[in-house]
């Protein structure tokens, strides 16, 4: 019989495990591997997520992990967005990410103006382009156009936000190299991130990976809360199934008010003996407490409120958790935090929040 837990301790559990209540993050890569990646379109929301979650933020430390140690990465990965990811367990993203093959539908090269031969051509120049070098935006587009020999690629390669790039990210072969002169450039991950494996996982290791990391920072969890998170629902039902199946001896089922999910066994007593949560938090945009979460999970974010959080053009607002419950969002001008509360909030720990998110964003420590 499966255990039950209640949604106030779900969400306090979640914020344990995520390094918000309490601050416990060790270092950024930990963090970033806790939470299954940082979204970073928005570098200081990225350097901020990473921030509220350490107790002693460290200046450029994101910077250090991606182009000197390289124990971090830059590339499109989950919803076909940027994000942050620990360098060894990109191989996993991109055996999974590249299995859905959606650009190869007519449907989506209409959608972006390119043929199949195109597209082709595309995911044949990009990796011989990248090889052994980085290149800037515009010196892979004229690279791509040489030996594709077609002018025009150029106008799809370099309008939007990356699209025709994106399946490269997906195939693991490409992901951001080490901006030059202020300009973001490209590079291959087998020249980018050390012990880059010869042979890459399968779909169904990387799967698993993902499912375990998932259920770790945003358990508990199904397949379609998994799915939504991943790619909003563009895994094959069976292929999802499929990972759950698999990972079933390491799983515990439990329902949450009477809907039945699923968490790592080794988390079940954790969760059981977890209290509510009764601390205010301010946290960033598009931060992973609130986009691991379905959108409409009423527990979490109310629905009066998801106008607020949930904008136009995937814009996700920066919000004030209290006892675990999106109670207000807020934003940062001229160096102070203006609040927008649609729930009553603790007048003491607000302020003290306040001022802690306040000098990490005025401080050398984060920037933005």
């Amino acid at each position: 019989m499966a255990i039950s837990v209640t949604w106030p301790q779900v969400l306090a559990w979640r914020l344990k495990r995520q390094f918000v209540d309490p601050a416990a993050g060790e270092d950024a890569v930990s963090v970033i591997r806790r939470l299954t990646g940082v979204q970073a379109q928005v570098a200081s929301s990225a350097e901020l997520a990473v921030a509220v979650r350490r107790a002693e933020p460290r200046r450029g430390e994101i910077d250090r992990a991606l182009w000197q140690e390289r124990t971090l990465v830059k590339t499109w990965t989950a919803r076909g967005t940027l994000h942050l990811v620990p360098s060894d367990e990109l191989s996993c993203y991109a055996a999974v990410l590249g299995s859905f093959r959606h650009w190869e539908k007519g449907s989506w090269q209409r959608g972006h103006g390119v043929t199949a031969a195109e597209v082709a051509a595309i995911l044949d120049a990009v990796p011989r382009a990248l090889a052994g070098r980085t290149l800037t935006r515009e010196e892979l587009v004229e690279a791509v156009i040489e030996a594709a020999g077609d002018e025009h690629l150029r106008e799809a390669l370099t309008s939007g936000w990356g699209a025709l790039l994106k399946p490269l990210s997906f195939l693991g072969e490409l992901c951001y190299g080490r901006p030059r002169e202020g300009r973001v450039t490209f590079a291959a991950p087998r020249d980018q991130v050390p012990g880059w494996p010869a042979a890459p996982p399968t779909a169904e290791e990387g799967g698993l990976v993902l499912v375990r990391s998932f259920l770790g920072a945003h358990g508990p969890g199904a397949p379609e809360t998994f799915d939504a998170w991943l790619y909003r629902g563009a895994a094959r039902k069976a292929t999802l199934r499929g990972w759950f199946r698999d990972l079933a001896p390491e799983l515990a089922e439990v329902e949450v008010e009477g809907r039945p999910m699923v968490l790592l066994a080794e988390h079940l007593d954790d969760l059981v003996a977890t209290e509510p949560a009764a601390g205010v938090h301010l946290l960033p945009g598009f931060d992973q407490y609130i986009l691991g979460a379905p959108r409409d999970l009423e527990p979490l974010l109310p629905k009066e409120a998801r106008a607020k959080v949930s904008r136009a053009a995937g814009w996700i607002s920066p919000v004030v958790i209290h006892g675990g419950r999106v109670a207000g969002v807020w934003e940062a001008k001229n160096g102070e935090i203006t609040l927008d509360l649609f729930e009553d909030v603790p007048a003491a720990p607000l302020k003290a929040e306040t001022e802690r998110v306040a000098a990490l964003l005025g401080s050398r420590e984060v920037s933005g």
